[in-house]
C-alpha cells in the first residue's frame, strides 16, 4: 500500500523538479572534460533527488523513536523537513505555472533561487548527519550505584581475568554527577518539605527547571546517590540510639 502511494507522488515529483530544473539553466554537462568526453549526464535530475530525498531523511530523523537522539538534532531535523517539504511544494507550483503560461525559460528570481538549493541541500544534509553521529557516540556510563549492587550471574564466577583487574575504575562516578549533588540535595529537601517522594522524573524535571542538562541515566544516577545519602543519615542516629 505505501508503494502505490509513493510511486505516483515519485513520478509527479520527478517530473516537476526535471522539468522546472531545464528551465532554469540546468541540463546536459559533461563532468569529467579531457577524462570521459563522452560520458554525460543531466544536471536536472539533482532537484529531486537532493531535495525529496533530504526531506525524508530528516522526517526519520525527526520522527525517530528508537535509539539516542537529542531535542537539539530533533529540532533541527523538524524544521529542515518542514522546509525542504515546502521548497518540494514550491517547485511544483512553479513548474507547472510555467508549463500552462509556456514559457521555456524561468524569471531570473525563479532562476536564481533554484540554482541554490544543491548547495542548501548539501549542508542541511551534512549538519543532521554530523548532529546524529554526535548523539550516537554519547553513550553513558552506568552509575557507581548500578555497577556495585549485587552480584551477577557473571561475577558469581569469575574468570582470572576480571580478578586481575583493579577495583578502583570500578568505583568511577558518571561524570557531572558530583557537580549536580548541590542542587540534587535542594531539590530533595524541596520535594520532602512538600511532602512528595523523590523520584527520576521529578528529580529530571526540577534539574531541567534550573537550566541545568542532564539525561535520563544521569538522573538516575543522581537519584541512586541522593538515596544512599539518605539512608546513611538515617542510619546514624539510630546507631546512636542503640549505642
Amino acid at each position: 500500500m505505501l508503494v502505490l502511494l509513493a510511486l505516483p507522488a515519485a513520478v509527479a515529483t520527478w517530473s516537476g523538479w526535471v522539468g522546472l530544473g531545464e528551465k532554469t539553466g540546468f541540463g546536459m554537462v559533461t563532468p569529467l572534460p579531457g577524462i570521459a568526453d563522452g560520458f554525460q549526464i543531466n544536471t536536472a535530475i539533482t532537484l529531486p533527488i537532493g531535495v525529496e530525498t533530504y526531506a525524508a531523511y530528516a522526517l526519520g530523523a525527526w520522527l525517530k523513536s528508537g535509539g539516542r537522539v537529542s531535542d537539539t538534532t530533533r529540532r533541527f531535523a523538524k524544521w529542515s523537513a518542514i522546509g525542504s517539504l515546502a521548497l518540494g511544494m514550491l517547485g511544483q507550483i512553479a513548474f507547472h505555472l510555467l508549463e500552462i503560461s509556456a514559457l521555456a525559460k524561468a524569471p531570473d528570481v525563479i532562476t536564481a533561487a533554484v540554482s541554490v538549493l544543491p548547495v542548501l541541500v548539501l549542508g542541511m544534509g551534512a549538519a543532521l548527519g554530523h548532529l546524529m553521529a554526535r548523539d550516537a557516540a554519547q553513550v553513558p556510563e552506568l552509575p557507581t550505584e548500578q555497577a556495585s549492587d549485587g552480584p551477577t550471574s557473571a561475577s558469581a564466577e569469575p574468570q582470572p581475568e576480571a580478578l586481575a583487574l583493579p577495583a578502583k575504575p570500578l568505583k568511577r562516578t558518571v561524570p557531572g554527577i558530583d557537580d549536580l549533588m548541590p542542587v540534587g540535595r535542594r531539590i530533595a529537601a524541596d520535594l520532602a518539605d512538600r511532602g512528595l517522594s523523590l523520584t527520576r522524573d521529578r528529580l529530571l524535571k526540577a534539574v531541567r527547571d534550573t537550566g541545568r542538562s542532564i539525561s535520563s541515566d544521569r538522573a538516575t544516577a543522581l537519584l541512586a546517590r541522593l538515596k544512599s545519602e539518605a539512608s546513611h543519615a538515617d542510619a546514624v542516629p539510630n546507631q546512636q540510639q542503640a549505642a
